[in-house]
């Protein structure tokens, strides 16, 4: 019972950070760029971590390094970086439930990388999902045609999130989630300071609008990033790689409500779409 409990209390957790992640990237982007959200989100969860990394990193076996640092990549450089490129055009609440396309690439990399069974019902959640995401695609009162560019850069992070879980389930699962997540997120944070330097971020005026944003991004590393990925992969290591995807039922509630709670234009339509789009989800996760 306790152990139910636990992974239950986590996936609620990690509902509430990471849905309340896509309105902190709206709000830091009130005033810094795309790039700059990302990057600083990725340095203040390095940061943070880095006591951590120097001695973790001894800690853990040569031949798994290589796999971290893949890791970390897959599953927290790229993805800020797209999400926040992909919002510049696409409504927080829509980016939520977008990324709980997630658990469908969880399923299909698996399938085809890692040797994972297929299920003729977990085909047909593969596409009602997909269908579910066209029609919400489609559903949005202002849609342009170049749009469509950045709700891909939304499912090309969805399926970096799907390939890094099926890789830390395969490569990671020995690894304390503590010790992955500090020596991953901290050598991110190098990258990430490059492209911070070359950007306009330390010339831009000292006001209270720069400092807000500023903060926004850094909770977005701290909260979004650091906690969320450590209560992520242990998730993962507690009730495997199926439940822990199944994460994203519970974002785009939080999303959706956080949109509409900052006016976004959420209506009935993209409600029915993201249960379009769960139920495939659900059949093409279902044991």
């Amino acid at each position: 019972m306790k152990f139910q409990t636990g992974n239950w209390f986590l996936f609620i957790l990690l509902s509430l950070v990471w849905g309340s992640s896509f309105i902190l990237m709206k709000e830091g982007m009130l005033y810094l760029s795309a790039w700059q959200v990302a990057s600083i989100r990725v340095i203040a969860a390095g940061l943070v971590l880095a006591p951590l990394a120097f001695r973790s990193l001894k800690e853990i076996p040569k031949e798994k390094r290589s796999y971290v640092l893949i890791s970390g990549t897959l599953g927290s450089l790229l993805p800020a970086y797209l999400f926040c490129i992909a919002e510049e055009q696409v409504s927080s609440a829509l980016a939520g439930v977008f990324n709980s396309l997630t658990p469908v690439f969880v399923f299909l990399v698996g399938a085809l990388f890692f040797g994972q069974s297929t299920k003729s019902t977990q085909l047909l959640g593969i596409a009602v999902a997909f269908f579910g995401s066209v029609l919400l695609f489609f559903s949005q009162d202002k849609a342009e045609e170049n749009n469509f560019i950045y709700v891909f850069i939304i499912i090309i992070a969805t399926f970096c999130y799907g390939l890094n879980v099926n890789l830390v389930n395969r490569h990671l699962k020995s690894i304390s989630s503590l010790k992955v997540v500090s020596v991953a997120l901290s050598f991110n944070a190098l990258p990430a300071a490059v492209v911070l330097l070359s950007t306009d971020f330390f010339s831009k005026p000292f006001n209270q609008h720069f400092l807000w944003s500023t903060l926004c991004a850094c909770i977005l590393g701290w909260a979004g990033t650091a906690l969320a990925s450590m209560l992520f992969y242990k998730l993962i290591k507690q009730a495997g790689i199926i439940f822990s995807s199944m994460v994203t039922y519970g974002i785009p509630v939080v999303a959706i409500i956080w949109g509409m709670i900052y006016g976004e234009d959420v209506g009935i339509a993209q409600w029915a779409c993201m249960l379009v789009i769960l139920s495939g989800v659900y059949l093409a996760t279902k044991k």
